[in-house]
């Protein structure tokens, strides 16, 4: 007799940020590089979540903002994240769970 089985559950990452406009071009650059992002915004504030993985590119931040862009500017728009920093480089910054 077989046990009926329940789907994983997907766990989330996300990042909180302040609006502006640099955040407003990281946003963009998420959802144009990560599969199922959900973006709420709040006076003052966006939320951005993503299942297992996120990813903010800086090639992709730059071509959004229309400038040079350094990954090490992101600690300027984050207010909190959610998941770990799984690495963060001069060309992105990865947020995930370990497991």
């Amino acid at each position: 007799m077989s046990t009926p089985t329940t789907p994983a559950k997907v766990r989330m990452v996300g990042l909180d940020l302040q609006e502006n406009d640099d955040s407003r071009a990281i946003v963009e650059a998420i959802e144009e590089d990560n599969e199922g992002v959900a973006v709420s915004r709040m006076p003052g504030l966006v939320r951005v979540q993503c299942p297992q993985r996120l990813v903010i590119n800086q090639a992709s931040v730059e071509r959004h903002l229309g400038r040079p862009w350094e990954t090490q500017e992101f600690q300027l728009s984050i207010v909190s994240y959610f998941g770990h920093i799984n690495d963060w480089d001069d060309d992105q910054v990865v947020v995930a769970w370990d497991h």
